[in-house]
């Protein structure tokens, strides 16, 4: 579904606002969409030298979800603008439960959910710990995959190569 990022931002803006919590009015108003962002749903961004004071970029992954995570996000974002909030500390965490108690969000520091799948790459090579049998799984054929005799684990074992 495509959204209207930029209308939905300007009312999460006054639901901010209309809590009493001090977001930034110098953010850029046309919200950015990030086509190559895989690990995040969004990201809000400190400009420094240019006419506004931050941005807010969302990924092209969100627009298959459904709005009331959309505006999570924005929200989240939004957050970052106040001051004393470009982390995920206690006084961000005390504006997000705000926002989620007011208006049902679910605004969370992180999210467990992947925005896209990951293909499970085969392991060339397999290291093991003789003493603690940890295993070292490696994709390229490194100093420590050709010559494992020359390398030690942590718990002092030494590497021996599988395969």
């Amino acid at each position: 579904m495509k959204y209207d990022y930029n209308a939905l931002m300007k009312e999460i803006y006054e639901e901010v606002r209309a809590l009493d919590i001090p977001v930034s009015g110098n953010i850029e108003p046309e919200v950015q969409i990030n086509t190559r962002a895989k690990k995040r749903y969004g990201r809000c961004m400190r400009l420094h030298g240019e006419k506004y004071e931050y941005r807010i970029e969302v990924s092209a992954y969100l627009e298959d979800k459904d709005e009331n995570c959309v505006r999570s996000v924005l929200a989240h974002e939004l957050l970052h603008t106040c001051p004393r909030c470009m982390n995920h500390k206690l006084l961000w965490k005390t504006y997000a439960g705000k926002m989620n108690n007011a208006y049902s969000y679910c605004i969370t520091a992180t999210t467990k959910e992947a925005l896209v799948e990951y293909e499970e790459k085969p392991v060339k090579y397999m290291l093991q710990c003789t003493k603690c049998k940890r295993q070292f799984p490696r994709m390229k054929l490194t100093a420590v995959v050709q010559h494992p005799e020359r390398y030690h684990c942590g718990c002092g074992g030494k590497i021996i190569r599988l395969f």
